[in-house]
Formats: C-alpha cells, sequence, structure tokens
C-alpha cells in the first residue's frame, strides 16, 4: 500500500493521503490526528494537490494544531514489561501458561497460548473487551433500576469519535477503550446513555437526571475532553 504523498502548502512540507468516496457528494479535506486526507467523490476527476492548495493556509494551521495534539498521544509498547492503564491504573503486562488472561492486581496476565495465536496487542484487546462487557452490563443493570428506565442491550465497541451512544430502540454502545479510564469515568458514560432513554436530546431536563444520579458529572466530563487521547490504544483509534 503506498504511503503519503506530500506537498508544499505556505512554506511547509504537508503529508497527505487521497479516499475516493462513494458517498462523498464533493471534494474534502479532513484534518485530524490520522493526519491529512483529501476525500474525494467516485469518479471525479480531481486534482488533489489543487484542493490542497485552494485551502493551503487553512490546511497548515490545522495541521499544526493536529500535530501539537498527536504528542500528547501515549506511546503504546505491546510486549511483554510493557505497561497498560485498566481502570485508571498503570499495570505491567506479563505474558505466562495459564487457561485465560486477567488482570490481577497490578498485573495483567495474559494467557500464552492466546498470544501465541494472535499477538499480545490483540490479547489485551480481548481481554480489555471481556472486561468492559462484564463491567458495563453491571453498571447499566444497576443504574438502569435506580433511573427506573430499561433498555434492550448493551454492545462493547470502539467508536474512533465517541464514548458511547443510545439509539432509539434502546441499543446502548458503549467504547471498550474507557476500561483505561478511571472508574468513575465509565459509570458517567453509563449514566449518561441511560438518561438518553428518558430524554432523547442534551437539554436542561437530560442534565438533570445525569446530575441526579452522577452529581459530579461536570468532572468526568471535563476529564473525557481533556484526557481522551490518553485513552487511544493504537493509531487505528484516530
Amino acid at each position: 500500500m503506498p504511503g503519503p504523498s506530500t506537498i508544499d502548502l505556505a512554506g511547509e512540507t504537508v503529508a497527505y493521503d487521497v479516499r475516493y468516496s462513494a458517498r462523498a457528494e464533493r471534494s474534502r479535506i479532513d484534518v485530524g490526528l490520522a493526519g491529512v486526507t483529501v476525500v474525494i467523490p467516485d469518479g471525479a476527476v480531481v486534482d488533489p494537490a489543487e484542493v490542497l492548495r485552494s485551502h493551503a493556509e487553512w490546511v497548515v494551521d490545522r495541521e499544526r494544531e493536529a500535530a501539537a495534539r498527536r504528542a500528547d498521544l501515549p506511546d503504546r509498547r505491546f510486549e511483554p514489561g510493557a505497561a497498560f492503564p485498566y481502570l485508571g491504573v498503570d499495570r505491567e503486562v506479563v505474558v505466562e501458561t495459564r487457561p485465560y488472561s486477567v488482570v490481577d492486581g497490578a498485573t495483567i496476565r495474559l494467557a500464552a497460548h492466546h498470544v501465541d495465536e494472535t499477538s499480545v496487542k490483540r490479547a489485551l484487546e480481548t481481554l480489555y473487551r471481556r472486561l468492559a462487557r462484564e463491567r458495563f452490563e453491571s453498571l447499566a443493570e444497576r443504574h438502569a433500576a435506580a433511573m427506573g428506565v430499561d433498555y434492550d442491550r448493551i454492545e462493547v465497541r470502539n467508536q474512533r469519535t465517541k464514548w458511547g451512544s443510545c439509539s432509539t430502540t434502546g441499543t446502548i454502545s458503549l467504547n471498550w477503550r474507557l476500561m483505561l479510564a478511571p472508574p468513575r469515568i465509565s459509570e458517567y458514560v453509563v449514566v449518561h446513555e441511560l438518561a438518553h432513554r428518558r430524554e432523547l436530546n442534551h437539554s436542561e431536563a437530560f442534565w438533570s437526571i445525569v446530575q441526579e444520579h452522577d452529581p459530579t458529572y461536570e468532572v468526568h466530563r471535563e476529564w473525557l475532553r481533556e484526557n481522551g487521547l490518553r485513552l487511544v490504544f493504537d493509531p487505528s483509534d484516530l
């Protein structure tokens, strides 16, 4: 797969990718933590370099902002001896002969056979997802009863831009990477999504429900805003 191209914009060299999309109605430029991407409608005859040049200063400004944020991304090492956060506490990764992977105090113990069949990264993600389902389902059951709401089911996902969502049919989707954060953060997101079972908006009434069941929700919401990048597991999350 070819790597990104480069272009000189406003005196700076900018790397960019090109993506063709059947859903795009017109060409656009996406600039984010994953880099600069020119999105072009399928079948359109467009020079991506010209698209970038026509928005040169904007692209350079946005890319500078994104580069500054990238500096805050955690440097993950998917190998034994590395440290990974679980519920807000860094724990050492150990690979050993055991029937299944567990979090044991200050240690994440990965089953050697799972690592051999896949990788440390895959074994870690599988463990996080399993523990996320257990935690999210327990929290949802407890808080739904206290809030007087119901829901259809819990889905554990890895959304790039959301920590949780609630569908009109009652499916609550929660991001497994919340397991990297302190425990009160995932609890806040569960309460937030359950509150949508009574208010499908972010009105004053909605936030009153959230506050009733998480009195310090503003602290938890701000933590996510300020520390969301710390919950990146792998660059593919961006």
